[in-house]
């Protein structure tokens, strides 16, 4: 790793990931305004989740975990045109992949959104609409795949400004799409929401685009060719199918749990991307932003044979993990409605809106940590090339998801009046679902529970492998965190009991409210560590 350590290109990555988090913000909120928490928005929604989880598998799954470490190895051991040709043949591969996926996808369309969104009636508008949208928004998945190749290259070259910044493009895109797109669609016949999926159709374009130049000074531009054969590249797929499964349990639970929201109230599924879109602000800016540094730095040590400086890392990376994450939860579940209110309450979201999403946010906040040291503890297998231990941990974490669910959804039908009334006059259990208020939490919840079972599983078989040794001073870093977080929690809940009812306050004082409580929550917690002897050259790294 360059002069700096792994916190200073965390840091770099992180920055840049902000500006992405800020921007989506803003896209989240024209959301909002423009379109609230409607049928409508529900079925985009859907329809944006399908391509956007194939992002998640590359980007930050398995291609990624699969591609990364192999691409470490040979520039350890191969030189320049060995490299270039291992990118050139994966990119023809790939390529070839995701654009025969892609045409069965969209000529498929109305069968695919029936398994993803089967409580849409098939037949009706909203059906109609999600069907139309998936088929214009999931090409998207084949030119995000490719910029994520290419920012997967990038990361190994310690380039992580432009592949970290260009999600900005698909915020701003998306920000075109609603604010002037949209309201443009229905002189022309055409449902606003549409503009929504072109915004997605050509964000692709544009982050793919955007990161050819910097692969280009590494005189690494691929020219595709098919690499079936390569050894490369077998090996690649060989890893990757595995990872395929283990990498993106978090988004798999998510999708399954998108899919059961369509049964719940209209709403459901704009209330759930909405709690989502608040936890990437932690997730996104920190837990991406160190998984995708440490994963190469873990795989170079792995390939140098340097067991002492893997294990340092991974120590590092479990540290700041929980310094983050810990803050990160209690500020999410504290704040919820505040946060929730000062963003988003504005046009066509109501505050009853608010407090449904409220419901969600607390419920899935409390995984916080175990969802960024699943950031760590899964590029720790990845990068010695073992696949087979985080399936077996994904396999249990999204059976746990689906039970937690199913237990949690009957517990609200029938320990809730509105689930028992539904009941009581002959309505079945998927109907009674529909007419029971707060059923999407349980959902949210039950990710939670999946998403710890997740991170603890895998704690324990990294501890069984024996290629991680704790570093000296845990005890006193956890009473530090224990400490500073309890100032936190002080600050913040004497500022909340100072000022209650944030949904009937104008916007502007929302805003200062809510950032004057952020504001004194993060300086407390700050000071705190401060003053207990924690600086920023403990967290450098090497």
């Amino acid at each position: 790793m360059s002069k700096g350590g792994l916190l200073r290109s965390s840091v770099v990555f992180s920055a840049m990931t902000f500006i992405s988090r800020v921007t989506g913000l803003i896209r989240d909120q024209v959301y909002a305004w423009q379109f609230g928490a409607s049928p409508a928005m529900d079925a985009f929604f859907i329809a944006f989740r399908i391509p956007n989880f194939m992002r998640r598998l590359s980007a930050e799954g398995s291609f990624s975990m699969a591609f990364v470490p192999v691409l470490a190895e040979y520039k350890e051991k191969h030189d320049h045109a060995a490299v270039k040709e291992l990118i050139d043949r994966v990119t023809g591969t790939l390529t070839a992949a995701l654009v025969v996926l892609t045409a069965v996808v969209v000529l498929a369309a109305p069968w695919v959104m029936g398994v993803f969104a089967p409580g849409f009636a098939p037949g009706s508008e909203q059906y109609r609409l999600a069907t139309q949208m998936l088929q214009i928004t999931f090409p998207y998945a084949l030119f995000i795949s490719l910029a994520s190749l290419v920012g997967g290259v990038l990361n190994s070259y310690e380039k992580f400004a432009v592949p970290a910044l260009s999600p900005v493009l698909l915020n701003i895109s998306m920000i075109a799409a609603a604010a002037a797109a949209a309201p443009l669609m229905r002189p022309f016949g055409a449902e606003p929401v549409l503009a929504l999926a072109w915004g997605v159709f050509f964000a692709g374009v544009l982050q793919l685009v955007f990161q050819l130049p910097a692969l280009a000074k590494l005189g690494l531009l691929p020219r595709p060719r098919w690499g079936w054969q390569h050894s490369g590249v077998r090996k690649i797929l060989k890893l990757m199918v595995p990872t395929l499964f283990g990498s993106s349990v978090a988004q798999l639970n998510l999708l399954l749990n998108t899919a059961l929201a369509s049964f719940l109230i209209v709403g459901s599924v704009s209330w759930l991307y909405l709690t989502d879109r608040l936890l990437e602000f932690p997730l996104g800016m920190f837990g991406v932003a160190i998984g995708t540094v440490i994963l190469p730095h873990l795989s170079k040590r792995h390939a140098a044979t340097d067991s002492e400086g893997y294990s340092k890392a991974l120590d590092w990376g479990f540290r700041l993990c929980l310094l983050i994450g810990v803050p990160a939860c209690l500020g999410l579940v504290l704040c919820a409605e505040a946060l929730i209110a000062a963003l988003f309450q504005y046009g066509r979201l109501t505050p009853q809106d608010t407090q449904m999403i409220r419901l969600s946010l607390m419920a899935q906040s409390t995984a916080v940590p175990a969802f960024l040291l699943v950031k760590v503890l899964a590029p720790a297998f990845y990068s010695r090339q073992d696949t087979k231990t985080p399936v077996k941990s994904a396999v249990v974490s999204v059976a746990v998801n689906l039970i937690s669910t199913v237990v949690l959804l009957l517990l609200a039908v029938y320990l809730t009046d509105a689930g028992r009334a539904a009941l009581a006059r002959g309505a079945g259990l998927t109907q009674a679902l529909g007419e029971v208020p707060g059923a999407h939490a349980c959902l949210a919840l039950a990710i939670a529970i999946a998403g710890w079972t997740n991170a603890l599983q895998l704690a324990w078989y990294l501890r069984r492998a024996r290629v991680y040794r704790r570093q000296p001073g845990w005890g006193r870093f956890l009473r530090q965190i224990g400490v500073a977080s309890l100032g936190l929690s002080a600050v913040v809940l004497f500022l909340l009991w100072l000022w209650p009812g944030w949904t009937g306050w104008p916007w502007w004082e929302r805003a200062w409210k809510l950032a004057a409580v952020v504001g004194a929550g993060g300086a407390a917690y700050g000071a705190l560590l401060w003053l207990q002897g924690i600086r920023p050259r403990d967290l450098r790294g090497h």
